[in-house]
């Protein structure tokens, strides 16, 4: 039985895809650095920091630490901009946040930087629903590796024993995601899945082995979580 529920961060809860994509081109610019959308979504599930070097060693441009330091805060300077208005959280999740936290452990495991997450939870008002969080800076290797999922479970089990609270399995643990890596790293750590086509098709999620796909989390509840993951 489901104990403890993995959200990813963009793509499942904020509808920024396309708004870090088009952060990345503005940094970019100056250093004549293509990035096409096919090319950003190739590189789903890559921390920032890998994917700048993936880019600039594509677009065969020799990448400094000047230069990683530049485009890093041009980058969170336009995603910021681009988020002045309403924030673009998923139609209905942070219901489905809210209603899960009253029945599941919750937790964040995300190649964010930590600093893009806690801005986002703090316009939201997301904090209070996530028991723990895991960002680009609590693991040394992006998605699809196990790692981050591996880093959430540890976390998680951490303040499960410090509340008097045995320790969860991975195979209790469910992860929603919305790319392949995704979903490949939380299988190989060993959680169950459930893919969300807010960004790529049906058909890729199934190849990376998503249990169940779903276009979206409006109609979600904690009985149907239950129900398809008994």
């Amino acid at each position: 039985m489901i104990q403890a529920i993995f959200f990813d961060f963009n793509g499942v809860i904020i509808d920024d895809e396309m708004l870090q994509m088009k952060a990345y081109q503005e940094a970019f610019t100056p250093y004549a650095v293509p990035l096409s959308e096919q090319q950003y979504l190739q590189a789903l599930g890559m921390d920032d920091q890998m994917f700048v070097q993936t880019a600039f060693a594509n677009a065969g441009v020799e990448l400094t630490n000047e230069m990683k330091s530049a485009i890093a805060a041009v980058k969170q300077e336009v995603h910021r901009r681009l988020l002045t208005d309403d924030l673009p959280l998923f139609n209905g999740v942070k219901t489905f946040l809210k209603a899960c936290s009253r029945h599941f452990s919750l937790g964040l495991v995300s190649m964010a930087s930590l600093d893009e997450i806690g801005y986002i939870f703090e316009r939201a008002g997301l904090s209070p629903f996530f028991s723990v969080v895991v960002s680009a800076e609590d693991v040394s290797v992006c998605k699809p590796a196990p790692d981050c999922y591996l880093k959430g479970l540890e976390k998680l089990n951490e303040k499960r024993l410090a509340d008097g609270k045995k320790a969860l399995a991975a195979s209790e643990c469910l992860a929603i995601e919305d790319s392949p890596p995704g979903i490949e790293s939380a299988r190989a750590a060993g959680l169950r899945t459930l893919g969300v086509t807010n960004t790529v098709s049906d058909s890729a999620l199934r190849s990376a082995g998503a249990e169940v796909v779903t276009k979206d989390l409006a109609d979600w509840t904690v009985d149907a979580v239950r129900k398809l993951f008994e």
